[in-house]
């Protein structure tokens, strides 16, 4: 069979299978709105026809090349279409859903993307940046297999139910509490929040699990306890400690807990009750006399084996100079003993 055949036989089944298309596109009018029965059939005709060019090109080549007495291929019987031509086609396609997406036509341009360059990925993106959030959800989840971007759809389409059961699936908590949330669904909220709690403590992730609790919870009181275990657990203990004096708003009871916490603190962390110190310090100055009182204290124990820790006095002594000049003949007259 040499080429010009191939062609003609390609050409003859081409229209059947053009009509048995356009058949089975009218056919859809039985359970689809006619718009978009019609939407489709522009499509497809509108392919029909780039194809139909595309074979009458070659018919004309063919016939050039028998007219000038040159034969097509070895045997005749390969039969294969230039890359360019291709190449050619996707641009048409390409172009084709360029000018839905700029005429807002965002489902005509998905179809062309998904049914003819079959990129199911930027059908998906399309419905979903025409604000089809349900069409992209289905797209990405039976297409793509991608539950997450599906969750993120039907949450948009305020779909929460189908969004939490997918967000249970891919095992996030704290985003299956905020839909309940959404819901007034406050129990199975606070349950999932509570998973998520827990799964910070037990790795020791001691501040997010109290910001769930405080942002999320809304129990504050157990936001200060978990803050309070981290420290006293030495589990990330300064941030715990920086943290549960930065949730005591009012001044006299934050005085307090400062002086009733220290008495419980250990020497060996009395380095870090400095540490925090300094940001007290700094935030009332009806907060200067413990916090001065309590960092005398513990420079004054830890100065022996320590003896750089006197450097900590000029941050409780911001404009005291001879505090400044102190801690230099200190330093000084250690250096002098430990030369001779």
């Amino acid at each position: 069979m040499n080429r010009q055949k191939f062609i003609d036989k390609f050409m003859t089944a081409f229209f059947i299978l053009v009509i048995i298309k356009v058949i089975g596109i009218l056919a859809q009018l039985f359970h689809q709105s006619f718009w978009s029965v019609i939407g489709t059939l522009v499509i497809f005709a509108f392919v029909a026809f780039i194809i139909f060019i595309v074979l009458i090109r070659l018919e004309d080549k063919e016939k050039e090349k028998q007219a000038s007495g040159r034969k097509g291929g070895a045997g005749g019987g390969n039969f294969y279409l230039e890359p360019s031509l291709f190449d050619k086609i996707r641009s048409k396609y390409e172009d084709l859903a360029q000018k839905y997406i700029d005429e807002k036509d965002y489902k005509r341009a998905a179809k062309v993307y998904m049914n003819l360059l079959r990129d199911h990925y930027r059908g998906a993106q399309t419905l979903q940046d025409g604000g089809f959030y349900n069409e992209a959800a289905v797209i990405y989840l039976k297409k793509l297999k991608n539950k997450s971007e599906a969750a993120n759809c039907y949450e948009k389409a305020k779909q929460y139910r189908k969004a939490i059961d997918l967000y249970k699936e891919l095992e996030q908590k704290e985003k299956v509490g905020d839909l309940y949330i959404e819901i007034h669904d406050i129990k199975n909220a606070h349950t999932y929040y509570q998973m998520v709690v827990d799964d910070y403590v037990n790795n020791n992730q001691m501040v997010k699990a109290s910001l769930i609790y405080r942002k999320k919870m809304e129990t504050p009181e157990a936001a200060q306890q978990v803050l309070l275990n981290g420290w006293e657990e030495n589990k990330d203990a300064f941030n715990c400690l920086n943290n549960y004096f930065a949730n005591i708003f009012d001044v006299k009871k934050l005085d307090s807990e400062i002086k009733n916490l220290y008495k419980k603190t250990p020497s060996d962390k009395k380095n870090i009750y400095l540490e925090a110190l300094k940001y007290e310090f700094k935030k009332d100055e009806k907060l200067h006399s413990t916090t001065r009182n309590i960092a005398y204290e513990i420079i004054a124990e830890k100065v022996n084996t320590h003896s750089e820790i006197v450097n900590e006095l000029k941050h409780f002594n911001p404009k005291d100079e001879v505090i400044l000049k102190d801690i230099s003949r200190f330093k000084t007259g250690r250096n002098k003993m430990f030369r001779n």
